[in-house]
């Protein structure tokens, strides 16, 4: 490999390096709403240059993930109710979308994998695990985009997901994981018995949320925030 190769390489690791930590900051709200970005002290944290972090910022402000502006440069975006009520809106229609081509596309082999693993992870995880209650209800969801054989579909779902992380995380604190589960696999029993319409119905119920619920899963969010998470720096101050 010659120098320039090699160079190349090691840029676009760091570049991949910051974006994929940034992005989980982003995603959970390490970074705090509206919180302009040291972009100095970030290069130091994350050991990489200027370059590839600015490359990295702006891969994240593409994806929503970040603000930018000429006067304050990188910010985490805001917590904004209508955003979010907008983006659930979005991600209803999408899915029951999604609902209504694996209807038309999925083999039933396949929806037995799904339903198999269902079952599987009904008694997991610990409910106190919230990241990985999140990660298997998203596994699910994602896992129905990819048998509508849409890949439009499965990015966007994607994105959307990655925009809502934190609320829907917020969410599962307080949502028994018995009922969520129980209405996944409701879906996939409709479209295993052919009753596309029902799986769709059910589909939209699991998804609705108003605009009220949205203002009060941000109010627990901003609560996480700014209290649960100043609390845990300050303990690890004192060890």
């Amino acid at each position: 490999m010659s120098k320039d190769s090699e160079a190349r390489s090691t840029s676009g690791a760091s570049v991949e390096r910051a974006y994929t930590e940034i992005r989980q900051r982003a995603m959970t709200f390490a970074l705090r709403p509206g919180e302009r970005i040291n972009e100095l002290q970030l290069a130091k944290e994350l050991n990489v240059s200027r370059t590839p972090l600015r490359e990295a910022l702006n891969r994240l402000t593409a994806e929503d993930l970040l603000t930018f502006s000429v006067n304050r440069g990188f910010s985490c975006r805001e917590l904004d109710a209508k955003e979010i009520f907008d983006l659930y809106e979005l991600r209803e229609e999408l899915e029951v979308g999604i609902v209504r081509r694996v209807a038309e596309r999925a083999s039933q082999p396949e929806l037995e994998e799904v339903q198999a693993f269902l079952l599987e992870t009904a008694e997991l995880p610990d409910p106190t695990d919230v990241d990985r209650m999140v990660a298997l209800d998203m596994k699910f969801h994602e896992w129905m985009a990819e048998l509508s054989r849409n890949r439009q579909m499965l990015e966007t779902l994607k994105s959307i997901n990655t925009r809502i992380y934190f609320v829907r995380w917020v969410d599962m604190t307080d949502t028994r994981r018995d009922v969520t589960q129980g209405e996944h696999r409701q879906v996939v029993q409709h479209l295993l018995d052919g009753e596309a319409e029902a799986a769709e119905a059910v589909m939209r119920q699991h998804i609705t949320r108003r605009m009220d619920q949205i203002v009060e899963m941000l109010k627990r969010g901003y609560a996480y925030i700014y209290v649960t998470q100043a609390m845990n720096h300050s303990d690890k101050g004192l060890r």
